[in-house]
């Protein structure tokens, strides 16, 4: 029954709570650290470059690209900014539906991701990946999908019966 009071976290709730909020925390630093270090990229600006990099011909409409980015299309059009003054990519108007703007990865932009990937594939690897056992990591991916899925809807949610 609801009475307008809060279901207050017991403490195992409130201990698990506290580890996964400073995480949340923390992981963006250590990933933003390594790759400005290395490769002078934010880790949002890497995902941007990345995700061109695997799209057909190199290009994505701008909106879905926010999406794959998990960023909003206002802090993505900042990013492309950025990216378009340093060479990465360019905008140009989708030539399928001209209302749609389309980023493209340039070489500059392949040669920067390629390059930044080892860094990056290692520090995700001995941040997290290394650290897991098998079954961990595969929770890890369902529990990540499933708070995904309770914010976002159209997130998948795995099936755990």
């Amino acid at each position: 029954m609801d009475n307008g009071e809060p279901r207050w976290l017991d403490e195992s709730e409130l201990d698990a709570w506290k580890a996964f909020s400073a995480l949340l925390i923390k992981l963006p630093g250590a990933l933003n650290a390594q790759l400005q270090q290395d490769a002078g990229l934010t880790n949002f600006e890497y995902l941007v470059l990345a995700g061109l990099s695997e799209a057909p011909e190199r290009t994505m409409r701008m909106s879905m690209l926010a999406v794959l980015a998990n960023g909003s299309l206002s802090r993505l059009s900042h990013v492309v900014t950025r990216l378009e003054k340093r060479g990465y990519l360019r905008r140009e108007p989708c030539p399928d539906d001209g209302r749609y703007t389309n980023a493209v990865l340039t070489e500059d932009g392949h040669r920067q991701v390629v390059e930044a990937a080892p860094g990056h594939v290692n520090n995700v690897r001995s941040l997290v990946v290394d650290v897991l056992e098998p079954e961990q990591l595969r929770q890890l991916g369902e529990i990540s999908a499933r708070l995904l899925h309770a914010m976002d809807p159209d997130f998948p949610c795995p099936d755990t019966r």
